[in-house]
C-alpha cells in the first residue's frame, strides 16, 4: 500500500486528486495540507511514501516547504504537482531535491504511474517538462531572466506576486524585514525593474504566475 499526503490550498483541488487517488487499489491518503507549513510541521511527526505538493501556495510556498520538508527527512519523495510549467521552476524543484515534477494537465493514469514510480525510489517528470529541460540545455537561457534569480529570491518573487506584504513574509520566512528588502531589490537590479508592479508584470509576461482556475 502506497500513502500518499496531499497538499494544495485549494479544497476542491485537494478533493478531486483524493477522490482519484482513493479509487486506485493500493494507494491511500493519509493526510492533506492546506499551506506548506501545515505540510512541514506533519513532515515532522509523521511519514508518506509519496507527498504531492503544489508550488503556487500563500505563504511557504512549495519550494520552500519541498527543501525544509527533506531537511527533516531526507528520504522523503515529494512530487510537485502544478499548473506551471515554465523553466526556472522544474530546474529549481528538482535541485531542490523533489522526486517529481507533475502538471496539473496531467491524466489520471500518469498520476498514478508517477506516484507508483517515486514510491521505488526513482524519478518522474511529465514528458513536457522532460523535454523543456532538455531543450533547455541547447537554448539560451538569458531569454527568461528569472532564471538568474537564486532559489529564496524566486520564492519571494512569487510571495510578492502573489500579493503579500514585507512584514507577512518576514514572518512566515522567518527572516527580518531589512532582509526581505535586501531581496526584494537584489532581485529587482537582476531583472531590470524598479518595483512590485513591474515585477509583477513580468512575471506574468514570463508565465511565472498561476493565472488559472486552480
Amino acid at each position: 500500500m502506497i500513502s500518499v499526503y496531499l497538499v494544495d490550498d485549494h479544497e476542491l483541488v485537494r478533493t478531486g486528486i483524493r477522490r482519484l487517488l482513493e479509487d486506485e487499489r493500493g494507494i491511500k491518503v493519509v493526510g492533506e495540507a492546506h499551506d506548506g507549513e501545515t505540510a512541514v510541521q506533519w513532515s515532522r511527526h509523521n511519514e508518506a511514501d509519496v507527498i504531492l505538493m503544489d508550488m503556487n501556495m500563500p505563504g511557504m510556498g512549495g519550494l520552500e516547504a519541498t527543501r525544509k520538508i527533506l531537511r527533516y527527512q531526507p528520504d522523503a519523495k515529494i512530487i510537485v504537482l502544478t499548473v506551471q510549467t515554465e523553466d526556472p521552476f522544474p530546474t529549481k524543484v528538482m535541485q531542490a531535491g523533489a522526486s517529481g515534477y507533475l502538471t496539473k494537465g496531467s491524466t489520471s493514469p500518469e498520476v498514478i504511474r508517477a506516484i507508483s514510480q517515486v514510491s521505488r525510489g526513482q524519478r518522474y517528470l511529465s514528458p513536457e517538462i522532460a523535454q523543456q529541460m532538455a531543450l533547455s540545455q541547447f537554448t539560451n537561457s538569458d531569454e527568461n531572466p528569472f532564471t538568474s534569480l537564486s532559489e529564496r529570491e524566486l520564492q519571494i518573487m512569487m510571495m510578492i506576486t502573489n500579493g503579500e506584504k514585507v512584514n507577512d513574509i518576514s514572518d512566515k520566512l522567518n527572516l527580518s524585514p531589512k532582509t526581505v528588502n535586501s531581496y526584494r531589490y537584489r532581485l529587482f537590479a537582476k531583472l531590470g525593474i524598479n518595483g512590485d508592479v513591474e515585477l509583477t508584470r513580468l512575471a506574468i509576461r514570463y508565465k511565472m504566475l498561476d493565472t488559472g482556475s486552480f
